[in-house]
């Protein structure tokens, strides 16, 4: 059983990360489907920076800033250029993909696994109690339910929040009483790099301290799905996300128990059917996708 919750933990920490950073965006008025660039982009830019640099915090710098300044490139296309955000998050998850790519090839002359000779700090480093299995776990896992709470009293407790949700859902209101939507979609935006950034690196650097291409296997659209599924609440995305990677820990542990008297391919499956089932059931309950055309279409 603990080893089961240490797996949950594990995969529904990034992702719960990243689904943070997609309901910002969504509040704001944006549709965020460059969630799966940013995230690889944090976790390339974690694992290089920690071997070129030596240092955790100067690398989780560099992935936060290169996150924001994508997001902010994210922006610019969609504010200033009015381009449709759908297609230009999925350009950024483009971009995101190939160009970590091409930077390892650059940079180290290969395609092959870059290593980092650590990764992020241990709870084990916190403290001199004895955490077992959980000593283990990255210090952003303890940090992750303060991410969830601060993003949720933000959105619903704060004058900023009421700006921001203000802004994606009655643009033109908002700016009758002198509020600016866009600088208010740039400021969710420019928070959400921040937390793929923290959502990349745990995913790198929390249990494998590892890069490889194309790691995130598209659970940056399984955050996407989240914020569908969660109708763009804080606490609902955050439940959805994290029966996803409940689902993605029982498919491991299952391949372990049953060995194979059950297809590997079926079991490792399974998160991705989970998150088609839950952008079915949640167009069915609220008409989800007729709201993400409603924003994706709303330009004021």
């Amino acid at each position: 059983m603990t080893d089961t919750l240490v797996s949950i933990l594990i995969s529904g920490t990034p992702l719960i990360y990243v689904t943070l950073a997609g309901v910002l965006a969504q509040r704001a008025g944006i549709w965020n489907l460059g969630l799966e660039g940013l995230m690889i982009i944090g976790s390339c830019a974690l694992i290089v920076g920690i071997v070129q640099t030596g240092s955790f915090a100067q690398a989780m710098l560099i992935a936060a800033g290169l996150c924001v300044a994508a997001s902010a490139l994210l922006w610019w296309v969609v504010e200033r250029l009015k381009a449709n955000p759908i297609i230009a998050g999925l350009g950024l998850t483009g971009l995101g993909l190939g160009g970590t790519s091409l930077a390892i090839q650059a940079l180290y002359d290969s395609e092959a696994t870059v290593t980092a000779p650590f990764g992020i700090p241990k709870l084990n480093s916190l403290t001199s109690v004895d955490l077992g299995a959980f000593g283990g776990l990255s210090v952003f896992v303890l940090f992750m339910p303060v991410a969830v709470w601060l993003v949720w009293l933000l959105l619903e407790r704060t004058r900023l929040g009421l700006q921001m949700s203000a802004s994606g859902e009655h643009p033109f209101a908002a700016r009758s009483v002198g509020v600016n939507p866009g600088r208010m979609r740039l400021l969710a935006l420019a928070l959400g790099g921040v937390l793929c950034a923290i959502g990349g690196a745990e995913l790198a650097g929390g249990s494998l301290q590892i890069f490889s291409q194309n790691m995130t296997a598209g659970r940056g659209f399984m955050a996407f799905a989240a914020v569908i599924f969660g109708a763009g609440s804080a606490l609902g995305a955050t439940a959805a996300a994290l029966f996803f990677a409940v689902v993605s820990a029982l498919g491991i542990r299952a391949q372990l128990v049953y060995g194979g008297a059950i297809s590997n391919d079926l079991l490792q499956s399974l998160p991705y059917l989970a998150t088609i089932f839950g952008v079915w059931l949640s167009t069915k309950l609220r008409g989800g996708l007729g709201s993400i055309r409603g924003t994706a279409e709303m330009r004021d």
